[in-house]
This record gives structure tokens, C-alpha cells and sequence, in this order.
């Protein structure tokens, strides 16, 4: 079983300064998975720019022109949360083109399933908006190019990150190919991602209260993203991976430790097994906290490598007093969603 992974030093060009999402991010990543020698049993995967007219497929010109534009003069502020240095736009086209890169290595039979360690993030940028620290769609960018390239009839996006991906969600929502499914905090940064935001029944949001931790995301992907994603049967999962629902991150105020996003991979991996012949590609999100972030993409490694042994020097969360009830809302979710 090949396992790949998508990382390359012009990552750490973007240059954000003191900023929550900085290079240090994929520098623990890196860091952890080389201690634990797990870096040696993957299968590298070197990236490649996104040329323009992929970009076209996910962005407008303008919004593309801006932040080439705006990187060429040196860098920037496109809002209180998005920089731009004078590098970025070229880690943004190498972020962009290494999950396409991951997608072909998954598509040629090079790897069974692949995680592209890549920055700028992406699943906040609509087509004509860079924002929440992302420049381009990452994820989008890959859907669009494999709908594109190999005649994929159905694309499945599953969206962990703590925030809602409006940006994706903006791009496909009148897409029927694209099915999108997020999971996430409300309220909380964007302030999207309702359960009736959908256009053609094709977008579906779980926007779970603050304090769900391990149990109550298990119990949504198994109630409502495992028989949603059979529905569909995708020929392909992508998946935006953020690590800031963990209890450590200061971003959000959810309670995921690191051996609930292994349940979580595991539920993913599965999926994939069954429904696309294990065609699987992640792409990195947020997460902040940088202990968290460097063990939940390293427990996602394992559970792709299909090692059993699951590390969480952090533990389960310690503030834990009450569990939010989410019955209410998954009755809601399910009849919304035509699950009852």
C-alpha cells in the first residue's frame, strides 16, 4: 500500500509574519513525521505550479490578476486575516497545482491514497475572493481539474476544518457533479454554512454547536456523512483537512482530540475503500495549535499506512463538563438531507 505526500520548501515562502497560519505549521508536520520515521514510508510526490487556466475553472481572472499583482509589488494586507508576500502567489500556484499532483498520482495508480502538506489553505476563497487566510481554492482548484481531465462523473469534497468552507461551497453549489459536506462550528468564522444553504441539493452542512468532541463527530459521520457519501457513490474523495476543531486550537471552541480525527480518517479511508476503489486525496487546511496540528496529520499518515497504533500525546480534552446534545440537530439535518 503506497501512501503519498505532497510537500515542498516554497510552502514556507509565503510569508505571513506573526501570524496564526505561518510556516511553523508545516514545519512541525514535517518535523513529527521524520522523528517517528514515517517521512521514509511515503511516497513523494513532487508538486507542480496550477497554470492560469486551471485557476480559471475555480477564480476569476480579476481575483487571480489581484493577487499575482499584489505579490509582484512586494506583499500586503487583502483584509485583517489574508497577507500576501512578495512570494505568495507562487506558493499559492504550487498549493493549488500539488493537490492536482496528488489527484493524478491517486488517479494514475501511483499511490493509493495521497495528503498534500500544503500552504497557502484554500477552503475559504471564493471565485472572486481571497479571505480567512486563503489565496486560492486548493481543493477546488483539484475537484475542477478532475472533472476536467479524467471525465469524473462524480467528485465527493468532505470538509473537517473547524470553519465552514464558503469558498468551496460558493464555487460548486450549482455543480451537481461536486457533492460538498462540511462539518463544522457554529457560530464561528465565516458565519456560512447553515443547513439550508444549498442551490441545486448538492451542498450539505452540519454546523455543530461548541464542545462536540470526539463522540459527537463519530456519531455525525456515521449518521449522516457515511449514508450521504453512499448515496452519491463518488468515483473520487477529496478532503479538507483542518485540524483546528481540536481542544488545544485557541481558534474555535470545539473539543476533537488527536484520536478523534484517527476515528475520523478511519470512517474516510473506509469510504473510499468501498466507494471509489480507495481514490482519496486530502489537502491541508487550518490548525493552529502546532502540537495538535503535527499529531493529527501524523495519526492521518498512520491511518492511511493502515498502522494500528495511534499516538495522542495530547489526550482527550480536559475541560469536558457537559456534552452538547446534537440529537436535535442531526433530526433536523437528516430530514433536511432526505436520510429519514
Amino acid at each position: 500500500m503506497k501512501v503519498g505526500i505532497v510537500y515542498n520548501p516554497v510552502y514556507l515562502e509565503h510569508n505571513t509574519g506573526e501570524h496564526p497560519e505561518s510556516k511553523g505549521r508545516l514545519e512541525a508536520i514535517v518535523r513529527r513525521l521524520k522523528e517517528s520515521g514515517l517521512w521514509e514510508k511515503l511516497t513523494h510526490i513532487a508538486p507542480r505550479p496550477a497554470i492560469v487556466e486551471e485557476l480559471l475553472h475555480v477564480h476569476d481572472e480579476g481575483h487571480i490578476r489581484y493577487v499575482r499583482e499584489m505579490a509582484s509589488s512586494g506583499g500586503g494586507n487583502i483584509d485583517a486575516d489574508t497577507v500576501v508576500s512578495a512570494r505568495s502567489y507562487d506558493a499559492a500556484l504550487y498549493a493549488a497545482g500539488g493537490v492536482e499532483r496528488a489527484v493524478g498520482a491517486v488517479m494514475a495508480g501511483e499511490v493509493s491514497s495521497a495528503f498534500a502538506l500544503v500552504r497557502p489553505p484554500g477552503h475559504h476563497a471564493t471565485r472572486a475572493q481571497a479571505m480567512g487566510f486563503c489565496l486560492f481554492n486548493n481543493v477546488a482548484v483539484a475537484a475542477a481539474h478532475a472533472l476536467d481531465k479524467y471525465h469524473l462523473e462524480r467528485v465527493l469534497i468532505l470538509d473537517f476544518d473547524v470553519h465552514h468552507g464558503n469558498g468551496t461551497q460558493d464555487v460548486f453549489s450549482r455543480e451537481p457533479r461536486v457533492h460538498y459536506i462540511s462539518v463544522h462550528q457554529s457560530p464561528l468564522y465565516p458565519g456560512s454554512g447553515g443547513i439550508n444553504e444549498t442551490a441545486t441539493g448538492n451542498m450539505f452542512n452540519i454546523p455543530l454547536p461548541p464542545g462536540c468532541g470526539d463522540a459527537e463527530y463519530v456519531c455525525v459521520y456515521d449518521e449522516v456523512v457515511t449514508p450521504l457519501a453512499h448515496r452519491f457513490a463518488p468515483r473520487l474523495i477529496l478532503v479538507s483537512a483542518g485540524f483546528d476543531a481540536h481542544w488545544a486550537d485557541n481558534l474555535a471552541s470545539m473539543c476533537l482530540s488527536i484520536s478523534g480525527y484517527a476515528q475520523i480518517a478511519r470512517r474516510i479511508k473506509a469510504l473510499a475503500d468501498e466507494l471509489c476503489e480507495g481514490r482519496l486525496v486530502l489537502g491541508l487546511e487550518g490548525g493552529y495549535n502546532l502540537e495538535a496540528l503535527a499529531g493529527a496529520a501524523k495519526v492521518v499518515f498512520d491511518v492511511l499506512l493502515g498502522n494500528q497504533n495511534i499516538e495522542d500525546r495530547l489526550g482527550p480534552c480536559p475541560s469536558r463538563r457537559r456534552t452538547p446534545d446534537i440529537n436535535s440537530l442531526l433530526g433536523q439535518v437528516k430530514k433536511v438531507f432526505s436520510l429519514v
